[in-house]
Order: structure tokens, then sequence, then C-alpha cells
């Protein structure tokens, strides 16, 4: 991190203004409430998200940026999104008066590297060499540690609210966005994917062994993050989940101090992606048995990402608290929306394929229209992710958010 020039500073500075004044639009009250009432299960939805991810790099690309440190580089880019996202998208995101910047957190690992072969290019696949080849090397493996280096934490904080922090509040950011509950993640990326589906069957004890390790090393991070006090409030505009926004007035949970988050003060997160074509039966045994201890530590929780959860609803129903449960395009909507009716947020995520593919508004109409008919029992929220790109048009983002407005608005009035 360098100094600013003079003319980079005040380009921080407008941007900053920019967002402040976004924020203060009576619009964003208006979303705050509405994504506080979905969230405790009233129908005022479907709520929309438009979430652009990898088509990032053709709304805003990095090469259009002023300045060139990388720490300022983005710090700008930050800024010009949170303006680009409401003047582009039309969704229904709550845009808050407080600029979060990356913080100093990371954890020591598993003790086993993985190595990854690929070109560099963040848009291409890579392959990775999972190191755990000997079931026996499961002794190898530690239990990872939290490492935070305050000092550069509060050097970055103070160069940023020096250069803005009279535009905008500008805090660190906690852990809230990092979650190993999941835990079958780990062991997937260690063990291979394929090799872990045949391990399930050829030596299921194996499994129960590695995943209580993992379980247990997870554990111990999460508690670890609560007493270094590293954890953020995720109730308010924060992503939670696989999409959705926090917002929330049943969070924190009582006894909060103001100063200390614990974990029940805060949302949690599992899904199971890596295992996805496992039956029911195995999938609350060898993943929910592991989930649940963890998740039983927040104060609400969200479940599942982009795996086919059609025949799992009764295990992930046991999850505690259980609020927001991720409806994949490989899900089907009509199952999804008989378990989850009014009880859970239906938090449903069309194919991104719709705006990253072949391209036609009337096909997106209809995907749309069908979707509002097979959960108007449910409380519904609109998540567009996953878009790694939209082949450079990124008025096709603008189109899905405008046609799902005109189609709620058609189903409201009956038509």
């Amino acid at each position: 991190m360098i100094a600013l020039q003079p003319p980079e500073r005040q380009l921080l500075r407008e941007f900053a203004s920019k967002v402040a004044d976004i924020a203060a639009d009576p619009i964003q009250e208006e979303r705050r409430n509405l994504w506080t009432r979905h969230n405790r299960l009233e129908k005022v939805g479907p709520l929309i998200l438009c979430s652009p991810e990898g088509a990032w790099r053709e709304i805003l690309p990095h090469d259009s940026l002023t300045i060139l440190d990388p720490f300022w580089a983005e710090i700008e880019w930050e800024l010009k999104a949170l303006v680009r996202h409401f003047e582009l998208l039309h969704d229904d995101r709550a845009i808050e008066p407080v600029f979060r910047i990356p913080n100093e957190i990371r954890d020591t690992g598993w003790g086993m590297k993985t190595p990854r072969r690929g070109t560099g290019d963040p848009t291409h696949a890579w392959k990775w060499d999972p190191p755990l080849t000997d079931p026996n090397d499961l002794s190898k493996l530690h239990f990872p540690e939290i490492v935070y280096d305050e000092e550069k934490a509060n050097r970055k904080l103070e160069a940023v609210q020096d250069a803005i922090g009279d535009r905008i509040e500008v805090r660190l950011r906690g852990c809230s966005w990092w979650n190993p509950a999941s835990v079958v993640g780990c062991f997937a990326e260690l063990r291979g994917m394929d090799q872990l589906l045949l391990d399930l069957y050829d030596r299921p004890e194996w499994v129960h062994e590695a995943m209580a390790f993992f379980s247990e090393g997870a554990h111990r991070l999460l508690k670890q993050a609560e007493a270094l006090n590293l954890l953020e409030l995720n109730n308010r505009d924060h992503f939670v989940g696989s999409g959705g926004l926090g917002y929330t007035n049943e969070l924190p949970s009582s006894g909060f101090d103001g100063v200390h988050v614990r974990l029940k003060d805060t949302w949690g997160f599992a899904e199971a992606q890596e295992v996805s074509e496992i039956s029911p039966q195995m999938h609350e045994e060898f993943c929910l048995r592991y989930q649940i201890p963890l998740l039983e530590e927040f104060g609400l929780n969200c479940y599942n990402c982009c795996e086919d959860i059609s025949r799992k609803f009764a295990g992930i129903k046991k999850v505690p608290r259980l609020r927001r449960v991720s409806v994949s395009p490989f899900t089907d909507r009509r199952i999804a929306a008989e378990e989850l009716q009014d009880r859970y947020v239906y938090s449903w995520k069309p194919n991104p394929v719709m705006v990253a593919g072949d391209y036609d508004p009337d096909h997106i109409r209809r995907i749309i229209r069908e979707t509002l008919e097979i959960t108007n029992d449910c409380v519904v929220e609109m998540i567009l992710k996953d878009t790694h790109t939209v082949q450079g048009q990124p008025e096709r983002l603008t189109v899905w958010t405008d046609i799902c407005r005109e189609e709620i608005a058609r189903a409201r009035e009956g038509r």
C-alpha cells in the first residue's frame, strides 16, 4: 500500500460520497424493512437479488480503474461497484452507509497442501492433486488455527478512514463471511471427490473417522474466532448462506453486550455440494450428522447451495433454527415448494444460463412466471448468481430484474 496521490484521493472521496448518498435514499430504508419482514417469514416478496459475480469482469473491468496500487485499486473498485449495482441492476439490494474492507484473518490449514494445475486465468478451469492418498495419512493432519495480523489490519483501517472516513463509515470485515460448518468441502479437497465417493462404499467407518476429525477442527475454528472477537454481526446488508440478505431483528440473540459477537448472534450456513449425488440416508449419516452440531452454535441457519436436494428435505429440516433453504436449478421446484411452504425462506436460484448463454427474454419470462405459480404459497426470494459472463452485455441483468418485477406485479394482480 503506497500513499494516495491527491487526484486519487479525490476520486475515492467522490465515490464514497455517491455511496453515502445512495444509502440515504428513502428506498434503502424500504428495502431494509422488506428484508427484515421477509426473513421473519412474512410474504412481502418475492424479493429480488442480482449477484453478477464473475460477470463483474465485464461490467466493471479492473483495467478501467484509475488507481494502480493494488490495495487502493480494490477500494476504488468496491466503491464503484456499489454505485454501479444501484444504477444497473434494479434489484432489492439495500445499500448501507458503511464501507467494509478486508481484514487480515487467515487460518493455518489442515497440514497438507493441495497443488492446483491450470492456466492461472481466473476464468479457466483447474485441476488439483488431492494429497490425502493413503487413509493412514489422516494422522498426519492437524487442526487449523486462526492467524490474525491485528497491526496490519489496523494500518489498513486507519489509511482508508483517513481517505474517506468523513464521507462514509469505514469498518473492517469480521469472520461472518467465513464458515467452515459445511465440513465435507475441506475433506473432498484433500481426498478428491471421486475417491471420497468410493470411500463412502469401501471404507465407511474411515469416512466417519475423517468427518469427525474435520468437524472437530471446524468447531475449534469457530470457537477461536468467537474467543478472539473476530466475528461480525451479519444481520444487515450481508449476504448470508448462498444468497439473500441477512436483515433481521431476531439477531443478535439475547444477552449480546454490543461488543463481543457470539456465534449465536449470527447466521450460520452449510451445504454438501461435493456429495450431491449420494442418497438421502447417506447425506444424513455422513454429512448432517457432523454439520448439525456445528449449526447448533448459530442463531439462524441457511442450508444448501447448488446441489440437488429434491429428496433430502426430511434430513435438512433437522437443522436447528433453519430459516433459509437454497433451491438450485437442479432441485425440483415443485417438491421444494411443497416441502418449504411458508415455514422457510424459499431461496430460488434460476439457471444463470438464461443470461450467460443463449439469451431469450421471452424464455426468462416463462421461467419466472412458472416459478411464481409454483411458489405461490411460499416465502420467496429470487437470487440470480453464478453469472460468470453476460457475453459483454450487462443490460441482460437489468432485463432479468425488470422482468422479475413485471411478473411479480402481474401475479399480485391475478392476471
